[in-house]
């Protein structure tokens, strides 16, 4: 049965949005925030990204329920699916790198909200009480990088997308 159309334009908004809050949220922390912070002390400057990395993680992972959820709808409505893995079209093909790319970017995302910023919170109390940032400093860098693995997983995404929507 054919999903209305109506139901199915509200689906691709919804996954528009969603996809928009995400890659933003990576673009403002790599090309703004980032570079914008590294001219506060490590304190300081772990302090900020803290807050900020408390709102973006929220939106992060809602966004990721929210993709997830819409891309399940585009797909079974979408007349190149053929089944799960018949790669036989480049749409198929670009679909399955692009939820490779996606599922990378989870374990990224992962890997900071469970190992990362926990450790940078840890890092963070120890720096205040005995002026030590070394590991806090570490940890920072870990975190730029990380976002940036996650930004450049983020725009292979869209290409990917951009490569479906073209096949």
């Amino acid at each position: 049965m054919p999903i209305p159309t109506l139901a199915l334009s509200l689906v691709y908004w919804l996954h528009l949005l969603a996809s928009i809050f995400a890659v933003g949220g990576l673009a403002a922390l790599s090309l703004f925030v980032f570079p914008a912070a590294r001219t506060l002390e490590p304190i300081l400057r772990a302090d900020f990204l803290g807050r900020i990395q408390r709102r973006l993680e929220a939106v992060g992972w809602f966004s990721l329920a929210v993709l997830v959820a819409t891309g399940l709808f585009q797909i079974s409505a979408n007349p190149h699916y053929q089944g799960f893995m018949a790669l036989d079209d480049p749409w198929a093909q670009s679909i399955l790198l692009k939820h490779v790319a996606v599922f990378a970017m989870a374990a990224v995302a992962m890997t900071q909200t469970w190992g990362v910023i926990p450790a940078m919170r840890r890092a963070l109390m120890l720096a205040q009480k005995t002026g030590n940032v070394r590991e806090l400093v570490r940890l920072q860098r870990r975190e730029v990088w990380l976002v940036g693995l996650n930004t450049g997983l983020a725009l292979v995404t869209l290409l990917l997308t951009a490569i479906a929507r073209a096949a």
